[in-house]
């Protein structure tokens, strides 16, 4: 059985985020799968919390670039969601380390934590990120490939145009 379901409701509009996120809910079950079995292999749950860990980081990097790129105003307190997030899976990974269990704590951590993340935070700046996007598009000056440039751009930088 699937301890956490994907569903078209966790979807930000946001292709490349919404496949981050897909990976995240996939590693999530797979840790849940490892620790569901009667005796957890102590290194698969380690591997499996670090790579949840690196890809979690890189994930969080690349929203906050795009929170930069596209100054998105609430980006401060979304990174600070971040980094609570971040301090806390790092706990549990000190205490798996240690030797605690961390089973069922960690599970409802890591989905309560995605599913509200993701369904409050990431949906309230996918709105903002798609329309600065499409904005920015929209002023960046489209360019044909093969075209020849206008008589009046050579002429103002001292290029003949090219017949042909």
């Amino acid at each position: 059985m699937t301890f956490m379901l994907w569903t078209d409701q966790l979807s930000v509009g946001l292709p490349h985020i919404d496949t981050e996120h897909r990976w995240l809910v996939d590693a999530t079950n797979r840790l849940h799968d490892e620790l569901s079995q009667p005796a957890p292999d102590h290194a698969v749950v380690a591997d499996t919390l670090h790579g949840l860990m690196d890809y979690t980081v890189n994930h969080f990097v690349g929203e906050e670039s795009l929170f930069q790129q596209l100054r998105y105003p609430q980006a401060d307190a979304h990174r600070a969601l971040h980094d609570r997030f971040t301090a806390q899976v790092m706990g549990l990974i000190q205490d798996h380390e240690a030797g605690q269990d961390i089973g069922t704590a960690t599970l409802e951590l890591l989905k309560n934590w995605l599913i509200n993340h993701i369904m409050v935070a990431d949906k309230a700046y996918a709105p903002f990120l798609l329309a600065a996007s499409a904005a920015a598009s929209a002023r960046r000056p489209a360019r044909v490939l093969g075209r020849k440039r206008p008589r009046a751009w050579a002429h103002k930088h001292g290029r003949a145009r090219r017949q042909g």
